[in-house]
């Protein structure tokens, strides 16, 4: 179709739902395909516009390489991609939902430990006593990294989790955790606190548009920026 608007939606969880639920209160009713698994769907009176249920990374991908035209995903997402990749995306509208902090995390038996300065100690102690660098599990290994730099933390490493990134602390795969928590009761739950000064983000759903889609006009834009 001459012109086709694509539009990338979470295709899962409380983010498609809230996402879905937005287009409907700003009069885009999308309608879904009958077979329950099908990854796309339309908006009533748009015949030009597809919606392409996706994984909130994959979007932030796809918007960077200009094959989606907007997407709602999460801020955090955004900013943990390459920096070439956010270049490419620009930041339309944020939204009043997927609203949670990406914050650094101690054990709760660290005492001593309520800073971000404190924390620098006990990353020297573990290099002196085990000759061995103080270890943070995170699937947030960019913005970690570069908040912890800002901080003058230099005595650690990254360690990459796959999932349950509280329980790492916990089987011996890290001292520590930065990880994203909308009411801190995970972490909690599982025996961790949030450092005073550990807020690495505030993220939030957003409304993202490629920049290659800003080149041409449309009123879809208008009607998401209500």
């Amino acid at each position: 179709m001459k012109d086709l608007i694509t539009i990338g939606l979470p295709s899962k969880g409380r983010l498609k739902d809230k996402a879905i639920s937005y287009f409907d209160n700003n009069g885009l009713k999308i309608l879904q395909n009958e077979k329950e698994r099908n990854y796309f769907a339309s908006i009533e009176n748009e015949p030009n516009v597809q919606i392409i249920y996706l994984h909130a990374k994959e979007i932030i991908q796809r918007l960077g390489d200009g094959t989606l035209d907007y997407g709602i995903s999460g801020l955090d997402l955004l900013n943990e991609s390459e920096r070439n990749l956010q270049d490419k995306i620009k930041i339309k509208k944020k939204l009043n939902f997927g609203i949670a902090n990406l914050v650094l995390a101690v054990p709760d038996d660290w005492i001593d430990v309520q800073t971000i300065a404190d924390l620098e100690e006990v990353a020297f102690d573990i290099k002196s006593k085990r000759n061995s660098r103080l270890r943070v599990a995170t699937k947030y290994p960019n913005l970690t990294n570069n908040f912890l730099i800002s901080k003058g933390v230099t005595q650690y490493k990254l360690i990459p989790s796959l999932g349950a990134t509280e329980t790492y602390p916990f089987i011996g795969s890290s001292e520590i955790i930065s990880d994203i928590t909308s009411t801190g009761k995970t972490l909690s739950d599982n025996n961790l606190r949030i450092l005073k000064d550990g807020l690495i983000l505030k993220s939030m759903a957003c409304i993202f548009v490629s920049k290659k889609r800003l080149k041409k006009k449309d009123n879809l834009l208008k009607i998401l920026e209500k």
